[in-house]
């Protein structure tokens, strides 16, 4: 969620029953704290932050969290022993994010308070091993379910597939595309608007070869696919990437320079609400299906 969910969509979410999360990915230092405090104004409701930690301000952002009382944090894209237990001396609970069941494990073997299992049908970066959210969270529930909740992610667009990762042992979901096309989230109208207009198979994964990257198939994107396809080299992807692209993609709505990561339930979406109105349809649809289950299964 770089570049989308700062504090109007953290304290939106928080304000509408669910848990939002700042997310620090895209954030100088200063920036996150800024955004955290503001946070704290809008919203008197639990909120937390994500903090990748390949982030190279990873290590600063932690020290802000302990300073300003965070109490939950999302760690996400690296090894989830560098700062939990440092986080779990100071009372903040860790959650990680995974893409396999090893990955589960580690990070429960390290501490982590929840694993997040997020299939590959996430927008922006995902596992290498492509595996789908409805094979991924069976098999890590039933690897770590004993220990920790786990909290399902990837491909989870309304109250069906909430319902859906509830079916599969999930505690609970989390949800990045929907929000990121609602009215607090900070990404660029053109960004919202490409979303809307999305077909189901209108997002593909590329970059393989360096970090496995869902994007919209923008001119970027087909840039990107032709470097790939004439063999590019890591480093002359990497040299590519290193320009700020998903500022100008998702900041900036820059069709030619920028990437427009997004997932794959982007297909689904048709309006930009608000972040209540987004929850209070997943919760219909979620008590619809539940209804509808309870009459067809006897």
């Amino acid at each position: 969620m770089v570049w989308v969910s700062g504090w109007r969509l953290a304290s939106a979410v928080s304000n509408a029953g669910g848990l939002g999360l700042i997310g620090g990915g895209s954030m100088t230092p200063d920036l996150f704290r800024e955004h955290i405090r503001k946070c704290k104004v809008a919203t008197d409701e639990p909120f937390g932050v994500n903090i990748p930690l390949m982030h190279s301000h990873a290590e600063e952002q932690m020290d802000i969290v302990m300073q300003e009382g965070i109490r939950i944090v999302f760690t996400s894209a690296g090894n989830p022993g560098t700062f939990t237990a440092i986080l779990k001396d100071r009372g903040i609970q860790v959650a990680h994010v995974v893409s396999n069941v090893t990955q589960a494990k580690k990070a429960v073997d390290r501490g982590v308070d929840v694993v997040v299992a997020e299939g590959f049908e996430a927008g922006g970066h995902n596992g290498r091993d492509e595996i789908t959210t409805m094979c991924l969270v069976p098999q890590v529930v039933d690897a770590v379910e004993d220990r920790v909740p786990v909290i399902a992610a990837g491909g989870i667009g309304d109250g069906r597939a909430m319902a859906a990762a509830l079916a599969l042992g999930a505690s609970a979901v989390q949800v990045g595309t929907r929000f990121a096309v609602c009215q607090e989230s900070s990404a660029h109208d053109t960004y919202k608007q490409l979303a809307v207009q999305a077909g189901d198979g209108d997002t593909a994964l590329v970059l393989k070869s360096l970090v496995p990257t869902r994007l919209l198939k923008t001119p970027f994107y087909e840039a990107v696919k032709a470097m790939e396809e004439e063999g590019a080299t890591s480093d002359h992807l990497k040299d590519l990437l290193g320009r700020g692209r998903a500022r100008k993609g998702i900041f900036e709505g820059n069709l030619d320079e920028g990437e427009f990561e997004i997932g794959q339930i982007s297909g689904m979406i048709k309006d930009i609400p608000s972040a209540r109105d987004i929850i209070m349809r997943f919760l219909a649809d979620y008590r619809s299906v539940k209804e509808r289950l309870d009459s067809v299964i006897l």
